[in-house]
């Protein structure tokens, strides 16, 4: 290998084949084309070939890139204030793609939003360095690109070199994988079963380790009983797409009924760290009904009146409206904590934030400065970040910065609840499903009325008792007598 890559460096570029002969050029010209030998997934192939008495070198690096070519590793970048580490959702490229500047190559989950990582060099996809489900630090490779010299500004490889890594005793202990061509899936699936790959005897192309390798070594170590789980899972489809469910990692129970165990990833992850934080914290709640008859009226009346067929006007955004005007008259509501200097925040901006129930977990993005919106303003930018937490594509802003939280729980169902605090904010509210129940006039007769319960989590570290009972009414004043809602909005 070094005395063809000594060779080859001392060849003028051109744009036509390159070849290395002591005979007359024309004599050389006749000879037929060879096919390039390609890539392997972790390795660069050089085929050397010989013809009466004239050599010929060829290699896929050069005929793909030339001399120039460079391989560079592709870091997680920094993706937002505070942010350590990242969970990989999946690949939108596959080892060997061509992309260009600024294409998108993966998709990650942060504590506080879903962010797609683009290329920033033109090249070839060489390795992938984690597989989706992974958790991938700030700084650390994702990827390995063969890029042109002159995109990087210092050299990192030669793409004539070998791109399987050379680790350490300790590396190796770690990985696992190091030196062992094999794709993301296969490497997953060793994980999975605690697979060390350098045990595992590969049966494709070049030693690689296929999938049927895995299985049938850890049917020979007792890991699994049998393969009839395994026949019809895609395993390199499925971490291309980057599905959650990974078919085939359960498939291998077959008939057999275990446990699972499943690591928590993106927004479940933050769940349990916001949570442990505020069960540190001294709560307390209030509750009481509020009579919502004017508020159906008034959602019928914007429906019956909507000249936009993209608005769905709901009771949410009246209720956020109203919220805010009664924070305007206890604005400690919302406010916040600095338990080091021992100082409450009063905060000028309305930010709302709405607790969501998504696939991915539960997500609190919160509707910006909603005193000064419109309650139609306010539908509409609902309407947005519900579709964006559907799809998995709220931006940081969206998520952070919020002052106080509505849980509309009565969405799914129930009456009431009693919430939990979404720190450093130190009020949250908890709004039951409107529903008809009987209520008796001073007369004795009994006449319906829409009720909604509602349940106002406070820290008592900065709020007592009769400050939220004071703030419950307010509220309850504007939800039941929409015209004075009317009279104090800006």
């Amino acid at each position: 290998m070094l005395i063809v890559r000594r060779v080859w460096h001392k060849l003028v570029r051109s744009s036509t084949p390159r070849f290395l002969y002591p005979y007359p050029a024309p004599a050389l010209l006749r000879a037929p084309k060879l096919p390039f030998t390609g890539y392997t997934n972790n390795s660069i192939n050089v085929k050397i070939e010989s013809k009466v008495g004239w050599r010929l070198f060829s290699s896929q690096a050069l005929a793909d890139g030339g001399m120039s070519d460079r391989i560079v590793d592709v870091p997680l970048a920094q993706t937002g204030e505070g942010i350590a580490e990242c969970e990989l959702l999946k690949w939108f490229v596959k080892e060997g793609d061509e992309v260009e500047d600024f294409q998108p190559l993966c998709e990650v989950q942060s504590d506080k939003a879903t962010i797609e990582i683009t290329s920033r060099y033109k090249g070839k996809v060489a390795q992938f360095q984690y597989v989706p489900g992974d958790i991938v630090k700030v700084g650390e490779t994702l990827l390995k690109m063969v890029v042109e010299g002159d995109q990087v500004p210092t050299q990192k490889h030669d793409v004539t070199e070998n791109i399987i890594s050379h680790c350490s005793e300790g590396e190796v202990n770690k990985s696992k994988t190091c030196g062992v061509l094999s794709t993301p899936a296969v490497r997953h699936l060793g994980k999975q079963y605690d697979i060390n790959l350098n045990d595992v005897h590969g049966s494709g192309k070049d030693g690689r380790v296929l999938k049927e390798d895995i299985i049938k070594h850890a049917i020979q170590k007792g890991i699994i009983k049998d393969s009839s789980g395994f026949e019809n899972a895609d395993s390199g489809d499925q971490f291309l797409r980057g599905e959650e469910d990974y078919s085939y990692v359960s498939a291998e129970l077959g008939s057999q009924h275990g446990d699972k165990t499943i690591p928590l990833r993106g927004f479940q992850r933050t769940m349990v760290k916001t949570m442990s934080m505020a069960a540190k914290v001294p709560h307390f709640h209030y509750v009481d009904e509020i009579n919502c008859d004017a508020l159906v009226e008034l959602k019928e009346s914007f429906q019956n009146n909507n000249t936009e067929p993209g608005v769905k006007h709901t009771f949410l955004p009246s209720l956020i409206k109203s919220l805010s005007v009664a924070i305007s008259k206890y604005p400690w509501i919302n406010s916040r904590f600095n338990e080091d200097s021992m100082e409450v925040i009063l905060k000028g901006s309305h930010n709302i934030g709405i607790a969501m129930a998504t696939p991915s977990g539960l997500v609190v993005p919160n509707i910006k400065n909603v005193q000064s919106l419109s309650i139609l303003e306010i539908t509409k930018e609902l309407s947005r970040l519900q579709q964006l937490a559907l799809a998995n594509k709220l931006n940081p802003e969206d998520i952070t910065g919020g002052t106080i939280t509505l849980s509309n729980i009565g969405a799914i169902g129930g009456k009431f609840g009693a919430p939990i605090l979404n720190l450093p904010e130190v009020a949250i509210i908890a709004i039951g499903r409107i529903q008809k129940v009987a209520h008796f006039a001073d007369d004795g007769n009994a006449y319906p009325v829409s009720v909604m319960t509602v349940n106002i989590g406070a820290d008592h570290r900065v709020l007592d008792g009769a400050t939220v009972a004071r703030f419950c009414n307010e509220w309850k004043q504007l939800i039941e007598k929409p015209e004075l809602l009317m009279l104090l909005m800006r």
